[in-house]
């Protein structure tokens, strides 16, 4: 297949700095074992909900059973590993469907098989929360609203850069009641811990409140034999073993929010375009800072309607889209040109269809 410029406009020179999309049409499986062996940092994807939609060309998602479907997707994920670097992440987005009034648990099904089959570790399911789900109403159930992102990883030595998922997720601080640490004070002296281990409660709560009053943490919170439910855990110096040594544990709180595996965001729509799933630039973005350095390539192999694309641009990123379908193709390099977020002449525009 030839390479042609896309728009001469967008890249008048390329420099070291510059970042390079390509967009190639084709079956993915084939246009994935014509990419550089562990050149891919992160593949971000969500390919053809099984018997969901009708797309124009053959491909995936239009098989007779749920069985070929899942068998289709192996054989493209194994294609996939081929390309990934050994640190490198893979998040899958799949929806699910109702067969004879249930779920067919496909999205679920599919996770197992990769687990299974190809020994990867499902380090989160990521949840979608849609702010605006498809307003359908049931009478025999509820409407759905949720779709799961799968964080796959060859072993536990992934990229991972946490700090730079949802920073500002910074939890604002107040000023601490003057009740701050009676509760549990109470609590200790309702217990059946010691006489030694009461004193020894009720300096360590101390410490926690003046913690807390200097700034140092955020807050806290405070276990007791025999008061709380277990601690869970095993190791020396943790807090079941501190629960269990001492007969309390005290929980300290940094002034950072926990960084949670539920994102909100509304479902993605694009003026012009004709793609019927387009999943949220937000997501994708935040997803792209937490699994892949700047500079690297993000890969998306089922292209769709260019959101990858956009998002790893955005984020100094390089990218590949891959997808069996011409006209999204081109849909998707034209929303890379046509982006304003995308500075012109700081992309180096490739397309193979």
């Amino acid at each position: 297949m030839a390479i042609a410029t896309l728009d001469e406009h967008l890249v008048p020179h390329v420099t070291n700095h510059q970042l390079t999309c390509t967009v190639m049409n084709g079956d993915c499986n084939d246009v994935l074992s014509s990419l550089p062996p562990h050149s891919v940092d992160l593949a971000i994807t969500s390919p053809p909900y099984f018997q969901q939609r009708s797309y124009s060309e053959a491909g995936i998602g239009n098989e007779d059973t749920v069985d070929q479907y899942l068998d289709a997707l192996i054989d493209t994920f194994e294609s996939l590993l081929l390309a990934l670097k050994p640190h490198g992440n893979i998040i899958y987005n799949l929806g699910d469907k109702y067969a004879n009034g249930g779920l067919m648990l496909v999205p679920y099904r599919f996770a197992m098989r990769i687990i299974d089959e190809l020994g990867l570790i499902l380090v989160n399911d990521i949840t979608w929360l849609k702010q605006n789900p498809v307003p359908h109403q049931f009478d025999r159930r509820l409407t759905s609203s949720t779709e799961p992102f799968f964080h796959f990883a060859q072993d536990t030595n992934y990229y991972y850069d946490r700090d730079a998922f949802m920073p500002d997720a910074v939890a604002q601080r107040s000023k601490p009641s003057k009740r701050l640490g009676q509760r549990y004070r109470m609590l200790i002296e309702e217990s059946d811990l010691s006489q030694w281990q009461r004193m020894a409660a009720h300096d360590a709560l101390d410490e926690a409140i003046y913690d807390v009053k200097s700034g140092t943490i955020h807050s806290f919170r405070m276990k007791i034999q025999g008061v709380h439910a277990p601690a869970y855990g095993g190791q020396e110096g943790g807090r079941k073993i501190r629960m269990e040594r001492d007969g309390f544990t005290i929980i300290r709180i940094s002034g950072n929010r926990m960084k949670k595996d539920v994102i909100e965001s509304p479902v993605g729509s694009l003026k012009g375009n004709g793609h019927p799933a387009i999943f949220p630039e937000k997501i994708i973005r935040e997803l792209i800072r937490l699994l892949s350095p700047e500079g690297g390539t993000v890969l998306d192999h089922y292209v769709g309607s260019g959101t990858t694309l956009v998002s790893a641009l955005k984020e100094g990123r390089n990218c590949i889209g891959i997808d069996i379908s011409t006209e999204y193709c081109r849909a998707a390099a034209t929303r890379v040109q046509q982006d304003d977020e995308i500075p012109r002449g700081t992309v180096w525009m490739k397309s193979e269809y």
